[in-house]
């Protein structure tokens, strides 16, 4: 073939491979699983509210910081002094005090806390564990995500695999249809049997339709989630039934559930910080120290009589110590309110761990069965189609009813959507027991 031919076999290939992926105009996407993870990752608004929550968290932890820094302030007053009145002790005796008029106030202080009795460092620990607790929710977001994503998708595809079996049936039914009617020709064929049939065929378009219908309910679902236009045609990749997973025993999916569930981790988490808002609590019984240095430029000096009209600048230095004895009677009452707290948080562990194992077996259990239920559907399209062959047979030689023709029929379609079901079956019943484990 000259290179020309080949260029040209290659624009029709190209051409004759768009036209399968355009209906109508309409955006059609080939997505695997893990290009709608992708897709959700950056379009989810969920999950895009979970990693704020999160970046908001963190921001915490600089504003808990901040409050190890030193305090400074600085003010300036001027003011307009009035004259004084001066008496006796009995108020008599009065008389007028001039004043300058002018007056000034100008102070900058300083203050550095050296002992808190652990509030400021217990401060900063509980925003740590809060941004903790906020990129927990992040993975938990996920896994939930992924799950619904999961669901959508391989329903996505039993619907693609139903219709397929549908079309098939059809047009194996419209090819028995056309032999049923040559041999009415011929008159070895009832005209009651060519209705039998042509109900049939309709059955079959309608049910197609239905499940077309739902396909296009979900594909919207679905395209919504991942941030594509409402009206892209997803087309799942349907090779994942022929790739059914494996699995680890039951003990190595609970180890990895404690590893990696983010119930666990958060429920775990939980406990430190209700131990950590004790250990606020407890602070505000002890005393609090601090360093200060202060600078004070005031004037006049009004303490002399007459005032004198000077400035006067005056500092020092020291350390002060404060404690609030009203924590005494008060604290007490914070502190077994953050104790309980902490026990109910123990409490949540035990309860989320005792959840999480059995949704782990319950899971794991159920994608054993699944291969059971592939096993037992996969000898049952074996034996249908062995005795839709044989009925065919029988029929076409004039041993056996339209009924019985039609029941074969019916027999071998529910066996190959049941098989296309317990295929996809398999698939979810793998990521439900990947969601329990708390990794997708």
């Amino acid at each position: 073939m000259s290179n020309f031919l080949k260029l040209i076999a290659w624009v029709m290939l190209l051409l004759c491979s768009n036209a399968i992926y355009a209906d109508n105009g309409t955006n059609t996407r080939l997505l695997t699983i893990d290009e709608v993870f992708n897709l959700a990752e950056n379009n989810s608004a969920s999950l895009k509210s979970s990693k704020v929550a999160a970046e908001v968290a963190e921001a915490s932890i600089s504003n808990a910081k901040a409050e190890l820094l030193p305090d400074i302030n600085a003010s300036l007053s001027l003011s307009y002094l009035g004259n004084g009145h001066l008496w006796d002790r009995d108020f008599k005796n009065g008389m007028s005090i001039g004043m300058p008029h002018f007056g000034n106030n100008f102070a900058i202080k300083a203050s550095q806390a050296i002992y808190t009795g652990g509030a400021l460092s217990s401060k900063v620990k509980l925003s740590r564990q809060g941004h903790q607790m906020a990129t927990h929710q992040v993975e938990n977001t996920r896994n939930s995500m992924r799950f619904m994503l999961i669901g959508y998708y391989l329903q996505l595809a039993m619907l693609e695999n139903r219709i397929n079996v549908y079309d098939a049936n059809i047009k194996l039914t419209e090819s028995v249809l056309s032999q049923m009617q040559v041999r009415y020709k011929e008159g070895v064929v009832l005209k009651n049997d060519i209705t039998r049939y042509e109900l049939q065929l309709e059955s079959q378009k309608l049910q197609r339709e239905r499940i077309a219908d739902n396909r296009k309910i979900i594909n919207h679902r679905l395209a919504t989630a991942i941030g594509l236009p409402a009206d892209t045609k997803i087309v799942p990749d349907t090779t994942i039934i022929s790739r059914l997973p494996k699995t680890h025993g039951e003990a190595e999916w609970q180890n990895l559930a404690l590893l990696n569930s983010p119930t666990l981790k958060m429920s775990t988490l939980n406990i430190g910080m209700k131990q950590t808002e004790e250990r606020l609590a407890k602070s505000e019984l002890l005393p609090k120290v601090a360093l200060f240095a202060e600078n004070h430029l005031d004037g006049p000096i009004t303490i002399e009589v007459p005032t004198l009209n000077n400035n006067f600048n005056y500092w020092l230095v020291g350390v002060s110590i404060s404690y609030n004895i009203s924590s005494l009677f008060k604290s007490n009452k914070k502190i077994r309110q953050a104790y309980i707290s902490t026990r109910k948080a123990q409490q949540d562990l035990t309860l989320a761990q005792e959840q999480v194992e059995n949704n782990v077996q319950a899971a794991y259990t159920n994608f054993l069965t699944s291969f059971t239920d592939l096993n037992t559907q996969t000898k049952s399209v074996e034996l249908a189609n062995q005795n839709y062959d044989v009925v065919s047979n029988r029929y076409h030689n004039g041993l056996a009813l339209i009924t019985d023709m039609t029941d074969a029929a019916t027999m071998k379609l529910q066996s190959e959507l049941a098989l296309v079901d317990s295929r996809i079956n398999v698939i979810y019943c793998y990521y439900s027991l990947k969601f329990a484990a708390g990794k997708i």
